[in-house]
């Protein structure tokens, strides 16, 4: 049997796998990761939250005094319609400029002017030694000293503690000073105040003043050109006759006085003219009938009587002879109404052609007035017309006039308003409590951070680490079962549990507390049950490795082997690492040739094989850096053909991940088991072992996870027995 050269220079990497997902959903899962690394959490949280105690200890107290101004505030009682007054009401950029004013530099200096910079000073001697300033030191001194001569830096150190700042849409500015001095807090809130205000009303009075006294002057003058020009105008009025009447100029009312009456003349003339064509047109029998003659109450009453007359001269016909005396009687009045009607008609011909004849004179007379009078009218409108430019002028004069007046008064209510537009709302107090730090919110986001800060370190930490931590990792990213989680031995302790990190046990040791741990029995015992029925109780040559070195491959090796001989088996453990041997000098075997010799042809088999209790152990020998060479070799072929002579045979070769040696001899044995540290193998090394051997040959029978954290896998130890004493007694 000879052996073949396995190349895996082309070998891809294998990535790790993800951790088993937890049921339960992202919450459930974060939970679960994050209580899995509860020892990390733990530290990570206590340290953080011993850190804000220590600040909160650490902190220096600090104080705010705040007072507050409202800016545009009406007076009480004042009208205030401008639209200057009503453009300041909640203006925003009104309320930003006036903030700006106050943190200005300039407003600082003048709070300052005001004699606060002995509290400036007993404030950086406070702050810069907490609280101590009779123990300052020289260089505070000098620092604290250099704000009373530099003006710059002292409006810029106070510029860091005022807060200036407004409430939502209201007019209200507040103004706060921060200090570990309460007094001080006060005393500089209040300066800053005052200035402010104090400044207002300086800055905004004299501008407005000025511009009103200018606008007074202005009226008086032009109050003095109008007066002059109303002067020369009323001379030249009345030196032209152009005087106005109640409506009009007097020309003009004399015009249309006569105009009216020509009007009502002719209105006259017209009528009087058209009834008397009437009367005339109707002759002497119907000129009674005409409406200007019924207009005659004396017509209308003799008409009656003749109608009268006539009636009872009809009745009285038909009864009487035409001589009677009574029939005369009444032809007499009959002819005598008649006459008067007659009379009387021409009575009012008389008086309407009188009329016309008043109404046509009259009329002649107006109309030559009326020619007189528009005559007088022209004139007076030429004259009028001369002075047009002077009266043009005198009422824009009028019209500035008012408006310079109107303007004054708003600009003097104005000034009013701005004098009081920002008034003290409330000076600072004394502040009795700690502005920060506050105890209970500062533990609480003390609490919180720590809380977050500690969960972060613990979810991140178990996303990097891909270290082994279950079989089901293995067995989904190799596809290998696991045969066993082999119990760490080392009690983890305290630093243990936090580290994760054991102390590693020498071999011997480790073997010894091997033999007394139970639960270690009942795994090795699990474990050795797995091989054998993977190989139906026939004889075994089993590779034993592992992809990093201290994974504890050996241990499992020489505990496997406890457990086949202990099980009346003939077991041979041989040491494969040619380059690294250990066996001798871990076990006390004594130096030999061992397998190297063995391989080299200086030795039979027979010869390198040294008891070790209940089995057989082949130590490697001398270290040769040839491993990989020898291991190639016939003689080796050789060897493990001589080697099946024993009913278990455990080849531990050298970590996969250093030498090619194990996946050189995987395809010649019956099976290889890969051996993986809980929390300290990477997964992706073990899972590229695992391939790797697949790759040469080898047949993986399964993985043997050990120095697993104890309480992790069910134990199922022996019942005690009863004592028969015992028991008979209670019967």
């Amino acid at each position: 049997m000879s052996f073949l050269t396995v190349d895996l220079a082309d070998r891809a990497p294998v990535r790790a796998l993800p951790q088993e997902p937890v049921r339960g959903g992202p919450l459930a899962a974060a939970l679960s990761r994050i209580w899995h690394r509860r020892y990390l959490f733990a530290a990570v949280f206590v340290g953080i939250l011993g850190l804000a105690v220590t600040a909160l200890l650490m902190i220096q107290p600090q104080y705010v005094a705040s007072g507050s101004v409202i800016v545009a505030e009406a007076e009480p009682g004042a009208n205030n319609a401008s639209m200057a007054w009503i453009q300041k009401i909640g203006d925003p950029a009104d309320i930003e400029s006036q903030i700006l004013v106050i943190r200005s530099p300039r407003l600082l200096r003048l709070a300052i002017d005001d004699g606060l910079i002995a509290a400036v000073m007993a404030e950086c001697r406070s702050a810069a030694t907490r609280g101590h300033p009779d123990e300052i030191s020289a260089k505070k001194e000098a620092a604290c000293t250099k704000l009373t001569t530099d003006r710059n830096a002292l409006v810029e150190y106070l510029q860091k503690r005022y807060t200036v700042l407004s409430s939502g849409r209201s007019r209200i500015i507040t103004i706060g000073y921060k200090s570990p001095l309460p007094e001080t807090a006060q005393t500089m809130a209040n300066g800053l105040i005052n200035a402010f205000l104090e400044d207002q009303r300086e800055t905004q009075a004299s501008s407005r003043k000025a511009a009103a006294d200018w606008l007074h002057a202005e009226i008086s003058q032009l109050d003095a050109s109008i007066r002059a020009d109303e002067t020369r105008i009323q001379t030249f009025r009345r030196r032209k006759g152009l005087l106005k009447g109640s409506t009009a100029p007097i020309s003009a009312e004399r015009l249309t006085s006569i105009s009216q009456q020509l009007a009502a003349a002719e209105t006259a003339k017209a009528d009087a003219a058209a009834r008397l064509s009437e009367i005339e047109n109707k002759g002497a029998r119907g000129a009674d009938s005409a409406p200007a003659v019924l207009a005659s109450q004396t017509v209308v009453s003799l008409k009656q009587q003749l109608s009268g007359v006539s009636a009872q001269l009809a009745n009285q016909s038909t009864l009487l002879g035409a001589n009677h005396p009574v029939i005369r009687a009444l032809e007499t009045e009959q002819a005598s109404l008649r006459t008067r009607i007659e009379q009387e008609v021409g009575n009012v011909a008389k008086g309407l052609r009188k009329s016309y004849e008043a109404s046509n004179a009259l009329a002649k007379s107006l109309r030559a007035q009326l020619e007189t009078a528009k005559t007088d009218a022209a004139a007076a409108m030429d004259d009028e017309a001369s002075i047009e430019g002077m009266v043009r002028n005198a009422e824009i004069k009028r019209t500035r006039y008012a408006d310079l007046v109107k303007r004054a008064g708003e600009l003097e209510t104005e000034r009013r308003i701005l004098t009081g537009s920002t008034r003290l709302v409330s000076l600072a107090e004394l502040p009795q409590e700690p502005f920060s730090p506050k105890a209970v919110p500062f533990l609480a986001g003390g609490f919180v951070l720590a809380g977050v800060l500690a969960a972060a370190a613990a979810l991140l930490r178990d996303y990097t680490d891909r270290r082994v931590r279950s079989s089901a990792q293995l067995m989904a990213g190799t596809g290998a079962p696991v045969f066993a989680q082999l119990p760490s031995l080392e009690p983890a302790g305290l630093v243990g549990r936090f580290s994760e990190r054991q102390r590693a046990l020498e071999l011997p040791e480790a073997l010894a507390r091997a033999r007394v741990d139970p639960v270690m029995q009942n795994v090795l015992r699990n474990l050795h049950a797995h091989l054998v029925l993977a190989g139906s109780g026939k004889s075994r040559v089993i590779l034993v490795t592992s992809a990093k070195p201290r994974e504890g491959k050996s241990f499992t090796a020489f505990a496997l082997a406890g457990i086949g001989a202990a099980g009346g088996r003939r077991v041979l453990v041989v040491e494969c690492d040619l380059r690294r041997p250990n066996f001798e000098a871990s076990l006390g075997l004594g130096r030999g040739p061992g397998l190297g010799g063995v391989l080299r042809g200086e030795i039979d088999p027979a010869e390198a094989v040294v008891p070790a209790g209940r089995f057989d152990v082949i130590p490697a020998g001398t270290p040769t850096a040839d491993s990989t060479e020898l291991l190639m070799s016939d003689r080796m072929a050789g060897f493990l053909d001589w080697s099946r002579r024993y009913d278990l045979v455990l080849l531990d070769t050298p970590p996969t991940s250093l030498l090619m040696d194990a996946p050189t001899l995987a395809r010649h044995v019956d099976g290889v088991l890969c051996c993986a540290r809980y929390g300290r193998s990477q997964l992706s090394d073990t899972v590229e072992t695992v391939a790797n051997l697949r790759r040469a040959g080898g047949h993986v029978l399964g993985i043997a996870m050990t120095m697993v954290r104890p309480g992790t896998q069910p134990t199922y130890d022996v019942m005690p027995l009863p004592d028969p004493r015992t028991a008979a007694g209670a019967r």
